[in-house]
């Protein structure tokens, strides 16, 4: 037996031992966790763990360090970057958090729930519902599979972000396995705790290239008793960012959601998603779904309404709805936009930021330099127009000639794309992280100062470059 062959032996029986055999997948068996739910990347795995407590974590994490064999920590492995899978080459475990899915406290006086990684995000919000509060995490179409961990070491975004902030906003306190197998404490619920550095902002968007998140100690919210849906067709996106200050404007607070819809988007819509159907008799080239919601028994519809007739100006129509059923058939339109979009076939995908004040600036100033350099592109323009994030995906509409355009040009895509992002001061990657997809890309966006700091960060946590490798940095 190679030296290889009986290292790799070893570890298979420590990691059987430790977490027991069920819990260790190998080979056939380990491949359907070895690619990403775009089926854009996948590698080789030595072995995909299911570990149920932090000390298994540990254990599994100090071991992997001690023979240089270098870990991948996964949540529900529904990232777009390729973060959660391992690489094609080299010797890699995948530690795999689903198993890790207990509620560990709900503290309804100080607004506050402890979560192992492993809990969904559906879990977790309905455990906040139950206790009659609100995890204000919202992530479209992907609720009932990613995992807390994921989320957090993605700093994900969603649709409350406006209202509530990205995920970031959203923790007091991590327990996190360092790379080394220690393990950090830091799961505190306090608002305030000026006692130095805020060491979980480190791992908090990280995607597991510092450590493995393996609780949180999460915010939670009042619940709202009431809440407006409006579905609103407007002229141009200009017009939605001046519609978008006038409600804030208006409403204030209340305001939790602002999404802008392309026409190119329904469409896909339409085409791939069963029971959906036009907003209105008349078909339009731009749509926004606005929410407003309160603690109080507030007539939100009443102010929503007349806050829109106020504006009146590039408005072409709308309606308002606090029936549940109601608006859910809107919000259906936008939380299957991606669905369809995978349904049609491979695009290139871009999920960018820029000041809010200047979307419509960027919209206009990608589409003109695209439809010029590529006649016939189908652009699909959508997301969290209230936080300034646009996802914006490019395609060619007949599927033959879209694999040879997107094989030929995807390069030139993301510089046109990026040049407008840089030019507007915006980021090229706003909510869904760097992983494999963007991990060279990002060295032209960032300043080499930035980059230094990054890498000395890893230096320091990870000297062994052993935690998720290849992502990131």
């Amino acid at each position: 037996m190679a030296p290889k062959d009986f290292m790799a032996e070893g570890l298979i029986k420590f990691f059987s031992d430790v977490i027991g055999g069920a819990f260790v997948l190998t080979g056939e068996a380990a491949q359907p966790y070895c690619s990403d739910w775009r089926g854009r990347y996948s590698g080789q795995a030595l072995a995909v763990l299911f570990p149920s407590d932090t000390q298994q974590v540990a254990a599994l994490v100090e071991r992997c360090a001690a023979q240089g064999v270098a870990v991948v920590p996964q949540g529900g492995n529904t990232g777009l970057c390729g973060a959660g899978v391992p690489l094609a080459q080299g010797a890699q475990v995948v530690i795999n958090m689903s198993r890790m899915n207990r509620i560990r406290e709900i503290d309804a006086v100080n607004y506050t729930m402890t979560a192992e990684s492993g809990c969904t995000l559906s879990e977790v919000r309905n455990a906040a519902e139950k206790n009659h509060r609100l995890f204000p995490l919202a992530l479209t179409a992907v609720a009932e599979h990613c995992q807390i961990g994921g989320n957090l070491s993605t700093n994900a975004g969603g649709i409350g972000v406006l209202r509530y902030g990205n995920a970031r906003d959203l923790v007091l306190g991590l327990e996190v396995v360092l790379p080394d197998g220690r393990v950090w404490n830091g799961l505190r619920s306090l608002r305030k705790d000026n006692t130095g550095y805020d060491l979980k902002h480190l791992f908090i968007g990280a995607e597991g290239t510092l450590g493995i998140i393996t609780a949180a100690v999460l915010k939670l919210f009042p619940r709202p008793r009431t809440s407006v849906t409006a579905c609103i067709a407007i002229a141009d996106p200009d017009a939605a960012v001046r519609l978008l200050a006038h409600i804030r404007a208006d409403c204030g607070d209340t305001l939790s959601g602002f999404e802008i819809i392309s026409r190119s988007c329904l469409e896909l819509v339409f085409k791939h998603i069963p029971d959906t159907a036009e907003p209105f008799e008349r078909r339009y080239a731009w749509y926004l779904l606005v929410q407003l919601g309160d603690v109080l028994d507030s007539p939100l519809e009443n102010a929503l309404r007349s806050s829109l007739q106020n504006f009146a100006a590039n408005i072409l129509e709308f309606v308002t709805t606090s029936d549940i059923d109601a608006a859910e058939r809107y919000w259906k339109l936008r939380k299957n936009i991606s669905a369809a979009q995978k349904s049609e076939g491979v695009s290139i995908k871009h999920d960018v930021s820029v000041p809010v004040s200047r979307v419509a600036e960027f919209i206009t100033r990608a589409d003109a330099l695209l439809n010029r350099a590529f006649p016939g592109i189908r652009i699909a323009a959508f997301g969290h127009m209230g936080d300034g994030n646009i996802h914006y995906n490019c395609a060619m509409p007949d599927p033959a000639q879209n694999r040879i355009f997107i094989d030929r040009h995807e390069a030139a895509v993301n510089e046109l794309v990026y040049q407008v992002v840089d030019e507007l001061a915006g980021s090229i990657s706003a909510e869904h992280g760097l992983g494999q997809l963007k991990r060279e890309t990002i060295r032209a966006h960032k300043t080499p100062l930035e980059l230094e700091l990054m890498l000395g960060i890893k230096r320091v946590l990870d000297p062994g470059g052993l935690m998720n490798p290849g992502k990131v940095l």
